[in-house]
C-alpha cells in the first residue's frame, strides 16, 4: 500500500484533526460525524499501517508518524486546491470565449465592424478568429476537440445542412480567374458557355457540396468538369492560374487574393455566390446570440 492510494478525503480528514487535535471539534469544521471521522481516521491508520493519533479521554496527539505525515498530506491538498482553481479559471476563459472559423477571406471592412459590436454586447468575451483549411466546407463546425469552431464565416451549399444553422452576410458575383495570356482574358465579361471545355482547378474533395458549386456543376447541363487540378490556399491557386493550368471560380470578395498582372478576373455569367454565418442548430448560447447580432447589425441585416 502506499499513500497514492489514500484518497484525498482521507488527507483531509486528517490534516482536520492534526490541526484542531480534537475530533469533536474537527468534525464540525467538516460537517461529518464525529462518528464517521474517527472511523475514517482508523481506515487511514490501517491503510498506512502506522498509528497517527495518540488519543485519551482528554486529549489527542500527534504520533511521530502522524507528525511526519502532516507536512505532505498539507502539500498535497494545497496542490489539488491549485490544481482545481487552474481548471476553473480555464473553464471560465472557455465559456467566455467564441471561435470562429473561417476558411475564405471575409475582409469587406465585416470584421472590425463585428468585433467592435460584439466587444460592446460581451466586453468580457473573446472573439477567436480561426483559419480553416478548404477541405473542410463547414468552417469548423462539423470538426470535434480543438478543431471546432463556435461559428463560422462560410459559402453555401454546406454538407448536412439540415446539421446547421445560418444567417447572411453577403451575395457576391462570381468571377473567373485565368491565366492573363488566356484567349478569353480580352473579354469584359464571359459567359459560362464558353468555359465548359477550359480544365477548371477543383477544391479537395472532401469539401463535397462546395467542390460542386464552384466548379458550376448545376450550370454544365450535364457535362462533366474537366479538372485541371486541385488546390488547398489562395496561394496554390494564384500560381496555377498563372502556370496556365486551370481557370478558377471566385466570388468578387475574394478577388483581391488572386490580383496580380500574370491573372486576368472577368465577370461570368452564373448566379451569385453566399456567404453566410454559420452555426450548429439548436446552439442559442447568449455569446452566439451576441455574435449573430453583431453580425447583422455590421451587415445591415439587423
Amino acid at each position: 500500500m502506499t499513500l497514492a492510494d489514500v484518497h484525498l478525503r482521507d488527507l483531509r480528514y486528517f490534516v482536520a484533526v492534526a490541526e484542531h487535535l480534537h475530533f469533536t471539534r474537527a468534525a464540525e469544521a467538516l460537517y461529518v460525524s464525529q462518528p464517521a471521522l474517527s472511523k475514517q481516521i482508523h481506515a487511514l491508520e490501517a491503510q498506512l499501517r502506522a498509528a497517527l493519533f495518540e488519543r485519551d479521554r482528554r486529549t489527542v496527539r500527534l504520533t511521530a508518524a502522524g507528525a511526519a505525515l502532516l507536512p505532505g498530506a498539507r502539500a498535497v491538498l494545497s496542490a489539488w486546491a491549485a490544481a482545481e482553481a487552474e481548471v476553473a479559471a480555464a473553464l471560465a476563459r472557455q465559456a467566455a470565449a467564441l471561435v470562429v472559423g473561417m476558411s475564405t477571406g471575409v475582409g469587406r471592412s465585416l470584421l472590425p465592424a463585428v468585433r467592435a459590436r460584439f466587444a460592446a454586447a460581451a466586453p468580457e468575451a473573446e472573439l477567436r478568429l480561426r483559419q480553416v483549411p478548404w477541405s473542410d466546407p463547414t468552417g469548423g463546425l462539423a470538426a470535434t476537440g480543438e478543431a471546432a469552431s463556435d461559428a463560422a464565416f462560410v459559402w453555401l451549399p454546406l454538407p448536412d445542412q439540415e446539421r446547421f444553422a445560418y444567417a447572411p452576410v453577403a451575395t457576391e458575383d462570381r468571377l473567373v480567374a485565368l491565366a492573363a495570356a488566356h484567349p478569353l482574358a480580352a473579354r469584359a465579361r464571359i459567359a459560362f458557355a464558353d468555359l465548359l471545355d477550359e480544365p477548371f482547378l477543383a477544391l479537395p474533395p472532401e469539401s463535397g457540396p462546395l467542390r460542386d458549386f464552384w466548379l458550376a456543376l448545376d450550370e454544365r447541363g450535364g457535362r462533366a468538369p474537366r479538372i485541371g487540378g486541385e488546390v488547398s490556399t489562395s496561394e496554390e491557386t494564384a500560381e496555377s492560374v498563372a502556370a496556365g493550368l486551370g481557370v478558377v471560380l471566385l466570388a468578387a470578395g475574394n478577388a483581391a487574393l488572386l490580383q496580380r498582372p500574370d491573372i486576368a478576373l472577368r465577370p461570368v455569367t452564373l448566379p451569385p455566390a453566399r456567404l453566410v454565418l454559420a452555426w450548429r442548430a439548436g446552439d442559442d448560447r447568449p455569446l452566439l446570440r451576441a455574435l449573430r447580432t453583431a453580425v447583422a447589425q455590421a451587415t445591415g441585416t439587423a
